[in-house]
């Protein structure tokens, strides 16, 4: 864990990869694409003609929300000569949140998906020469029930969007979705693509190309895939919800991760492929461009039902079988028959920040949660099912000069690192204490949990001496402002209490009491309120 820094270089701009091409087809060299890497996640990319290509790169210190930002778009530009431009920064499409191009509506209008505090949803952008300026949101129902990795493109001619992303009547993790066009800025609701392209394990970033009817995804549990491949399903009629039994792409398909494929043109492509354990993404194509060995047969689909029970990543399958007659007359019965298949579940990653300067923090110890007691966890390969086998509730991140941080297992993501936000302990650094709840309008501690959390918050205390703590305690805006301020100075002395209690110098914690004065999020809902209603340590000389 603590040789973090070790895992994250991913290949420099010169680096050829050997490849393996399994239908009978010669090894071909592949490249990273130049200036358009980084150390961090890059991905999603999307050709929109005039030698531009626009992708997204997570966790960068350049985007807008700094190296805790999971997603802005950047963008790389390929010359006569074949090679891509240094990425630069597009802040005219991006926001503090998540955001990924899904391509060009039409010649002059882009659309982009931004999952934010203040955008979430589809958007369109209008070309201005070389900017593009903010257009309106456009009205897709059921987009904001939309969670997960939500990745995917829009088709040539602007009518479809395929999207991937998590739903309540998702298979398993990400399914894929169309999204048919009704008018400028009204679009039909996500429709699910059926059990042939979706299985109980994860499938993202699709491309359809309209005039082959073919739909490129990225999938971890089609038949042959190892992590997550490429794979190609062909449209069988005008619905578009009815698809030919997926083919692995064998050409692109490595023993990594591959998960999103653009066409420069129709034989020129770009994908990105995970080349580390710590899931971060590079965009790749061929050396040399190489004649592209696609599928040209496509099968009708088997008739396979599968069921979501999952019992320890084992996922149960119902296969109809026809059982025949003994004579030549007859219709055949049709068998059930049960059996499961390994759903392939990755390890947990983590990226843990310093919130005040964003810098990454790469020497820390994690420890777990289980029947009351903290366990150190030594494995650089957690995964979720680990966790839960063995009963950890929660997980706790440590790290000298630090306060500690804990997140609950329920909040951990499996497909993308978690960020993790850690304080310093330095003067004007402050913590709120998350966990700490009082009975309503009092400052009588509820609930076992608080007290659990408290008594950590003392440990911590006991063991980092030398500097003084201010508990600063908050209320939001509703009711009298004076009972405010006095309900929240009594409970932030009711904090201190219970830290002397536990042995912490009385000299050492001194209390505030600021009402409703300091919001950190509106008092317009409830959210909102919830979040004011608070106490914070702050570290004083």
């Amino acid at each position: 864990m603590k040789n973090l820094n070790t895992k994250i270089l991913k290949a420099g701009s010169t680096l050829l990869l050997a490849f393996c091409v399994f239908n009978q087809v010669q090894s071909q060299e592949i490249q990273v694409l130049s200036g358009a890497n980084s150390p961090q996640d890059d991905q999603n990319p999307v050709w929109i003609g005039d030698g531009t290509l626009l992708f997204t790169r997570a966790f960068h210190p350049g985007n807008i929300g700094g190296v805790t930002d999971p997603g802005d778009i950047w963008m790389t530009k390929k010359n006569e000569a074949g090679d891509w431009s240094e990425a630069i920064h597009r802040p005219d499409l991006s926001t503090e949140g998540y955001d990924f191009p899904i391509g060009l509506e039409d010649l002059l209008t882009l659309l982009v998906y931004h999952r934010d505090s203040e955008k979430n949803g589809i958007y369109q952008y209008s070309k201005f020469g070389t900017d593009w300026n903010f257009l309106r949101r456009i009205n897709v129902d059921g987009v904001d029930d939309l969670s997960g990795n939500v990745t995917g493109r829009i088709s040539k001619g602007g009518e479809l969007i395929f999207l991937s992303a998590k739903r309540e009547d998702s298979r398993g993790n990400e399914d894929i979705y169309l999204i048919k066009k009704e008018s400028v800025i009204k679009w039909e609701s996500p429709v699910h693509l059926g059990n042939v392209i979706n299985t109980p394990g994860q499938e993202i970033s699709p491309f359809f190309n309209p005039k082959t009817k073919l739909l490129y995804f990225a999938s971890n549990m089609q038949e042959g895939a190892q992590g997550k491949d490429i794979f190609i399903s062909k449209a069988l009629d005008e619905t578009l919800l009815n698809w030919s039994q997926p083919i692995k792409w064998e050409q692109i398909s490595s023993p990594g991760s591959e998960s999103t494929v653009t066409f420069i043109n129709d034989d020129e492509v770009v994908w990105s492929s995970i080349q580390n354990s710590d899931g971060f993404s590079d965009l790749l194509t061929f050396k040399n461009p190489e004649p592209l060995v696609i599928p040209d047969e496509f099968e009708a689909p088997k008739s396979v039902a599968i069921s979501q029970a999952k019992e320890e990543k084992q996922v149960k399958v119902q296969e109809m079988t026809p059982i025949f007659p003994s004579s030549s007359v007859g219709i055949p019965e049709v068998k059930i028959q049960e059996k499961e298949i390994a759903v392939e579940e990755e390890p947990l990653k983590w990226l843990l920040v310093d919130q005040k300067n964003k810098t990454r923090i790469l020497d820390y110890t994690l420890f777990g949660l289980s029947q009351g007691n903290w366990l150190e966890m030594h494995s650089d390969s957690i995964l979720i099912s680990g966790l839960e086998k063995n009963g950890i509730s929660e997980i706790k991140f440590e790290a000298s000069s630090f306060f500690p941080k804990t997140i609950t297992t329920s909040q951990l993501l499996s497909e993308e690192p978690n960020v993790v936000l850690m304080a310093k302990i330095e003067a004007g650094s402050s913590l709120t204490l998350e966990k700490v709840n009082f009975k309503r309008g009092t400052s009588e501690f509820e609930g076992e949990e608080t007290l659990e959390y408290l008594a950590g918050i003392g440990d911590f205390l006991t063991k980092n001496e030398g500097f003084k703590i201010r508990i600063n305690g908050h209320t939001d805006s509703a009711g009298d402002p004076g009972l405010n301020k006095a309900l929240s100075l009594e409970r932030a002395g009711a904090v201190r209490d219970y830290l002397v209690e536990k042995g912490i110098e009385f000299e050492r914690l001194r209390i505030s009491g600021w009402g409703g004065t300091r919001p950190v999020a509106s008092n317009a809902t409830e959210v909102g309120r919830a979040r004011n209603r608070r106490v914070e340590l702050t570290i004083e000389n």
